[in-house]
């Protein structure tokens, strides 16, 4: 009740604290659902090319990343926490919407360049938004507005966007907007904006300006994508690392523990801790060799459908709610995320949304033992793979070129996950059941899903893209600035 009095206040701070109490009373008795003063509030955190043996949680102990690690900490940590899509736009366009991005020909990033997330599609903004829910996207967009405005944020169920529609350099930033000012392109002259550091600045800046009504931040750093550049501030902490592609990564991801902690913080001064949802989710496995970012022993990187694709850290914290310091073991996805804070909101989930995330307050309250999903399913162009309990049937592109990524031929590689996480042991030939079994239900899966509306160039064989494989660049605090290298 606390929260509800507190949210009232700050919208009628004329009136009398005891008028208010009373308001408020009559308020929740003649109202039979959910009343939108006890709405929870909700903190998306999409972090960009992490890889799942990064933070401190999980297992990194060169980078410290004690405001990130804090959401594990004080709720759950997803050991077997997945995305639906294994690099940036089709992994955006899957969580918000809570669908597969396949089922809507999301299935690379030149959707993005081309078009944008389906016109038909609502997003989790749009759902939240009709439920009464202040709505801000700050950060990296990546689902369309180059080819028309349509595709912006602010037309997809965002009262604020401020930040950029694609890949960017951090400094000097490219197809940026401030909506607050216009919806024109901006250039932005100042030498020291850096992204990491503006995001987190206005992320704060718009939570207290709503305090008063439920609000959603979705908050898509462009850290820890390439090009790897980062202010002498963050790279000072680091003197003990050496190779120099590692260095600009620790201190990138510093200075994005420092931007999550400036937004926590300033939750906890408005005391609106426990009445927020946080989510910490990255997009999709490291690129390992082209930014260093690690997988924590996973087979794979980003762009392949082993586990370094779509196994990533992701972390739910609801004070007073969800239980904290809790591992939950049981396999979770990306699309998880909209059913779940539309249900918290005190929305009802449509069927005829066709959604394929389920609500995960049930299983992380203790009301449902069963797992969230029995099946998942992936599809990048002709590498795809299917979970089913514990086995996975995969095929994907191999760690090297050459050998072995002829995948039209590539016959499918069967894992135990439950004992061979790593995708080590190849049981294909040893299970030719379960190789027919999982095979059967990828292919009714995938008979549903649409083509591509846009296919995606060649990529390099090691992951390298949008300027990945350019040099490290820093900023440096008075005379003498060195210009970060362009994307």
């Amino acid at each position: 009740m606390s929260h509800v009095l507190r949210r009232a206040a700050a919208a009628l701070p004329s009136l009398p604290l005891s008028i208010l109490c009373l308001a408020t009373i009559l308020g929740l008795l003649g109202s039979p659902t959910t009343t939108q003063a006890a709405q929870p509030n909700v903190l998306l955190i999409y972090a960009d090319d992490l890889g799942w043996g990064e933070t401190g949680v999980q297992g990194n102990k060169d980078i410290p990343t004690p405001h990130i690690d804090s959401i594990a900490k004080n709720g759950v940590r997803f050991a077997q926490g997945y995305v639906a899509a294994t690099y940036c736009s089709p992994s955006r366009a899957g969580l918000m919407t809570g669908r597969y991005p396949t089922r809507f020909g999301h299935e690379f990033n030149a959707t993005a360049r081309h078009s944008g997330l389906s016109l038909k599609e609502t997003t989790i903004a749009a759902r939240l938004k009709s439920l009464g829910y202040a709505t801000a996207c700050v950060g990296k967009w990546h689902l369309g507005g180059e080819a028309s405005q349509d595709y912006y944020p602010t037309n997809r169920g965002f009262d604020e966007f401020y930040g950029t529609l694609n890949n960017t350099p951090f400094y000097h930033p490219t197809q940026f907007i401030d909506s607050r000012k216009s919806l024109d392109i901006q250039n932005i002259a100042d030498e020291n904006f850096y992204t990491t550091d503006a995001y987190a600045e206005r992320s704060a800046d718009w939570i207290e300006r709503n305090q008063a009504k439920p609000w959603f931040l979705y908050l898509p750093f462009n850290a820890q994508h390439a090009p790897l550049q980062a202010p002498q501030k963050y790279l000072d902490r680091f003197p003990n690392i050496t190779d120099e592609k590692r260095k600009y990564f620790a201190a990138m991801m510093s200075g994005m523990d420092d931007a999550v902690g400036l937004v926590l913080a300033k939750i906890r001064e408005l005391k609106q801790e426990e009445n927020t949802i946080v989510f910490f989710i990255a997009d999709n496995g490291g690129p390992t060799q082209s930014t260093s970012s690690q997988n924590g022993g996973l087979r794979g990187f980003k762009m392949t459908t082993f586990e370094g694709g779509p196994r990533v850290p992701f972390f739910a914290q609801w004070k007073g709610t969800l239980p904290a310091g809790k591992v939950e073991e049981r396999p979770v996805m990306n699309l998880d995320v909209l059913p779940t804070v539309v249900a918290a909101a005190g929305g009802k989930l449509d069927p005829a949304w066709k959604l394929d995330g389920v609500d995960l307050l049930p299983y992380l309250t203790g009301k449902n033992e069963s797992r969230p999903h029995e099946t998942m399913y992936w599809r990048f162009g002709p590498q795809w793979a299917v979970r089913h309990g514990d086995w996975k049937l995969v095929v994907s592109r191999k760690e090297a070129a050459g050998a072995g990524n002829n995948l039209a031929v590539a016959k499918p590689e069967l894992y135990d996950l439950a004992h061979d996480v790593s995708e080590s042991k190849d049981l294909a030939s040893a299970e030719p059941a379960k190789v027919a079994e999982l095979q059967k239900l990828y292919d009714a899966w995938n008979a549903e899903q649409a083509p591509p509306s846009a296919v995606d160039q060649p990529r390099k064989p090691d992951g390298k893209q949008n300027g990945a494989d350019a040099k490290p660049g820093a900023k440096k605090a008075g005379a003498g600035k060195k210009r970060p290298a362009k994307s």
